[in-house]
């Protein structure tokens, strides 16, 4: 195991997974399995096995099965804390009701949590915040961007240069 990381990690699982139904009527997108193991699973072991101490789990869709299933996170070797929603306040939104529960005065990933992304570079991503502080004007954020899957093409972001541009900014 890796020495524990003061970075804390907030994942995304507030959405409703309409995609993903009928599945998802009864059962959170977070929550559904691969090789026997919820998609928030894969990231839990994942964070902890960086070093990750300190996770935030947003919910909305079902959320209670999300804190049934996971608990205080002592599983997975984790301290979670849960941002609970009325309805889903979409990425921003769920970050800044988060915030009191992260350090807001200090980085923290934020990963989707509704993905399978197995072979997410977490200790690259923890060694890129630790050069973000050390920079004299330390950017708002870093984002990993990812392919889109052949079935999604389509992104809500994409490069243009060496910045990252939203498909709103595409004519700008």
């Amino acid at each position: 195991m890796n020495k524990r990381n003061l970075v804390p990690c907030f994942l995304l699982a507030a959405g409703r997974g309409e995609r993903m139904r009928p599945l998802t009527d009864e059962l959170p997108k977070p929550l559904l399995t691969i090789k026997n193991k919820s998609l928030l699973a894969w990231h839990l072991e994942a964070l902890s096995a960086a070093g990750i101490e300190n996770v935030v789990i947003n919910h909305a869709w079902l959320g209670n099965k999300i804190e049934q299933a996971l608990g205080n996170g002592s599983q997975f070797n984790l301290n979670i804390a849960y941002s609970p929603e009325t309805i889903a306040l979409e990425t921003a939104g769920g970050i800044c009701k988060a915030l009191p529960l992260l350090n807001p005065s200090d980085y923290f990933l934020v990963i989707n949590g509704d993905v399978f992304s197995p072979n997410l570079p977490i200790a690259q991503l923890l060694e890129q915040v630790s050069n973000l502080r050390s920079m004299p004007n330390q950017p708002l954020a870093h984002l990993l961007m990812v392919p889109n899957p052949v079935q999604h093409l389509e992104g809500d972001f994409y490069l243009k240069g060496s910045q990252v541009a939203s498909e709103s900014q595409a004519d700008a």
